[in-house]
C-alpha cells in the first residue's frame, strides 16, 4: 500500500470514531427527549428492556422535575464526549507524530470494561446493559487499532525515506 493510501485510510476510519464519539456525546445533551421517544415505543423491544428504559425515564423525569440542575451532569458527559472526539483531530492532521492519542484511546476503550462490571452492578445497572455500555469499547476499539497499525506502517515508509 503506498503512503498516500495508507493516509487515507487512517483518515478514513479517524473520522468514522471522531463522528462516533462526538454522535454519542450530543445525544446525551436531549437524554429526558430521548428517553420520552423510547418509552413511548417500549412495547417493541423486548419486556426486560422495556421495562428498563420505562424506569430510566421515569427517574430521570422526576429527577429533572425536582431537581433540573442535576442534568448538568448529563451534559457535561456530552461536553466530555466532544473534547475527546477533539483531541482525535490530531492524529488526523499528523497520525505519526500524534499516534499516543491512538493508544490513549485504545485503553479508554479496555478501561470501559472494568468500569462496567464493577461500577454496574454497584449501581444496579442490568447485566445486559452493562453489554451494551461495553460494546462502546469494543467497537470503539478496532477503528483505533486499524489506524495504529497503519500509522505504524507509515511511520516505517517514512523512516525508508530518509
Amino acid at each position: 500500500m503506498i503512503e498516500k493510501q495508507l493516509k487515507i485510510k487512517i483518515r478514513i476510519w479517524l473520522v468514522l470514531f471522531i463522528a462516533g464519539l462526538a454522535l454519542s456525546g450530543i445525544t446525551a445533551f436531549p437524554i429526558q427527549t430521548e428517553l420520552a421517544f423510547l418509552s413511548r415505543n417500549s412495547a417493541s423491544f423486548p419486556a426486560t428492556l422495556g421495562n428498563w428504559i420505562n424506569t430510566v425515564y421515569n427517574a430521570v423525569k422526576v429527577t429533572n422535575a425536582s431537581y433540573p440542575y442535576l442534568a448538568y451532569g448529563t451534559d457535561w458527559l456530552a461536553f466530555g464526549h466532544l473534547v475527546i472526539a477533539t483531541v482525535f483531530i490530531g492524529p488526523l492532521i499528523n497520525p505519526v507524530k500524534n499516534i499516543w492519542i491512538l493508544q490513549f484511546g485504545m485503553i479508554a476503550c479496555v478501561m470501559v470494561f472494568p468500569l462496567a462490571f464493577i461500577a454496574g452492578p454497584i449501581r444496579h445497572i442490568p447485566f445486559y446493559w452493562r453489554l451494551i455500555d461495553c460494546s462502546f469499547g469494543f467497537f470503539g476499539f478496532f477503528p483505533l487499532y486499524i489506524c495504529y497499525r497503519s500509522i505504524r506502517k507509515l511511520e516505517k515508509m517514512q523512516e525508508g525515506k530518509r
